[in-house]
């Protein structure tokens, strides 16, 4: 079995999203990219409500992952 830390993820997914061309963006397009962000921001945060939402995602990802999507 693979486990994969979300908030490496979530950084990998930013990293990508802000490699593009910027004029190649639509508005929904860099809401989205601000949204991933926020929510990296959460879960990096050392806080009890950002680990909160840790255990969230962490067992959304797990109920993802075992339903084979």
């Amino acid at each position: 079995m693979l486990t994969i830390d979300v908030a490496l993820l979530l950084t990998v997914i930013v990293v990508l999203r802000l490699r593009r061309r910027t004029e190649a963006r639509s508005r929904k397009d860099e809401k989205l990219t601000v949204a991933i962000v926020l929510v990296l921001g959460v879960l990096l945060a050392p806080t009890a409500f950002g680990q909160g939402i840790a255990d969230i995602v962490s067992q959304l990802v797990q109920g993802v992952s075992k339903a084979g999507l």
